[in-house]
């Protein structure tokens, strides 16, 4: 089974991957990013902008995460936006047609929070900025709206475990590692986040 986890930024989605895989037994985390990542640094700066309007892109998304879904026992975690509809059905539609069983999750958050939890992300604390993040919020709030984005999850007033828990029963994923404890909570988001921190 593959899990995407969309969202507009600052919505939760890796965190909430990263604590899902940490209580599943053998979960993988995959990071379409990363592709992205790869496709950037192919390109000079001026040829960059946005990686998903990159068609290779979004094929090699679709086919790697078919490969991993091939490979892997376990449930396959993917945190990642994708809110443009013609990019969103390409890929689902191409898992679709790899056998992939695909259960789909948006986290929705209201802009104000959205805008609230960015501010407070270890990029911005630490000077790297969410400007361009900030300003996809609205885009992205308007867009996963929208029915083929379902299921919709509102996170406004959950924390990540519950939003885990959330998804696991929706997808009858057993959860076999319990919540952590506030402080143990707290030094794993912080060493996700600091993972995460693109430069």
């Amino acid at each position: 089974m593959l899990v995407w986890i969309n969202g507009a930024f600052g919505a939760g989605k890796t965190q909430t991957a990263f604590e899902l895989h940490r209580r599943l037994a053998n979960s993988h985390v995959a990071d379409p990013e990363l592709i992205g990542y790869g496709i950037h640094r192919m390109l000079p700066r001026s040829a960059r902008g946005d990686f998903q309007d990159h068609p290779q892109w979004r094929s090699a998304v679709a086919a790697t995460l078919a490969d991993v879904v091939a490979v892997h026992p376990g449930p396959v975690l993917v945190p990642m936006t994708l809110v443009r509809a013609q990019y969103f059905d390409e890929i689902m539609d191409a898992l679709a047609e790899s056998g992939a069983e695909v259960r789909h999750f948006a986290l929705l958050a209201a802009p104000e929070v959205l805008r609230h939890r960015l501010s407070t992300r270890l990029e911005a604390l630490f000077g790297s900025g969410e400007s361009w993040a900030m300003r996809q919020i609205d885009r992205c709030v308007a867009a996963l709206t929208d029915d083929r984005f379902a299921s919709h999850i509102a996170t406004d007033h959950l924390t990540v475990d519950e939003v885990v828990e959330t998804i696991a029963h929706s997808t009858g994923l057993e959860l076999v590692n319990p919540r952590l404890g506030a402080a143990r909570h707290r030094l794993r988001r912080l060493a996700v986040a600091a993972q995460h921190i693109r430069r």
